[in-house]
């Protein structure tokens, strides 16, 4: 896998679209990475928004007639309804500034290629706290490790320095990891993490995670008890990582 080899093309700073949307809902869940990624980008835009968070346990019936999927995010636009994360990413990045994407089609198309990588790496997220057993919950550790290591790689070939991925501009890709990384601001601190050295001689990963944790949008893109909504629930999920935080807990 190669990283974008052009120079990249510095965000358009021209003034709002006449179609930037307004009065924005965005329904929510409290730990859905994909929120977070529309979150981000609202916060990136400026755009004032209001939140509405369900129980996806508990659908209410006006949620399911807006998302045909039963899934978060949905945002509402002048009485409709947008779902996916990245059809409302993509229709917001066209109405409103700064454009997130790069200008050139070809790294646009790259950055792209990226972003469904790191919903890969959502899956492999799953997959790891999902694990019923410490022989698995090792195996998706190397998993992730693996999916970690290809990102040293891609970072390691920018042609810009810079803290994110494509070097000095934040862009898509960016929205899509800093969910991901925001994980393991939790995860790193529970029982025997250490011992999977999921980070281990991956500089490159850990300045752009740390980049990205520092972004205001990032930060604002979930509320102030997101950790010790993760960590309830990563302890209810009867799997080998919640067993481990059970017994440190005893």
């Amino acid at each position: 896998m190669t990283a974008p080899t052009t120079t990249p093309t510095a965000p358009k700073t021209a003034t709002t679209p006449a179609a930037a949307p307004t009065a924005l809902t965005l329904v929510s869940h409290a730990l859905c990475p994909y929120v977070q990624r529309v979150a981000i980008v609202l916060h990136e835009k400026g755009l004032a928004f209001e939140r509405r968070t369900i129980d996806l346990a508990r659908k209410p019936d006006w949620f399911l007639a807006i998302s045909p999927l039963g899934k978060t995010p949905v945002l509402q636009v002048r009485g409709q309804s947008l779902f996916e994360s990245a059809v409302i990413c993509e229709y917001l990045d066209e109405v409103a500034m700064p454009v997130l994407h790069p200008q050139d089609p070809l790294q646009r198309a790259r950055h792209r290629a990226w972003m469904e990588f790191g919903s890969a790496v959502l899956n492999t997220i799953g997959a790891f706290y999902a694990a019923q057993d410490e022989a698995t919950l090792q195996a998706r550790a190397q998993d992730l490790r693996s999916r970690f290591v290809q990102i040293e790689e891609a970072l390691g070939q920018r042609s810009a320095p810079g803290p994110y991925f494509a070097g000095p501009h934040f862009g898509m890709v960016d929205v899509v990891f800093g969910p991901v990384f925001r994980y393991f601001d939790v995860i790193d601190t529970l029982p025997g993490m250490d011992d999977l050295a999921l980070w281990h001689g991956l500089p490159l990963v850990q300045q752009w995670r740390a980049a990205l944790a520092a972004r205001p949008s990032v930060q604002q893109a979930v509320d102030a008890d997101y950790a010790e909504g993760l960590r309830a629930f990563l302890r209810a999920r009867g799997s080998a990582l919640s067993r481990r935080m059970q017994a440190v807990a005893a």
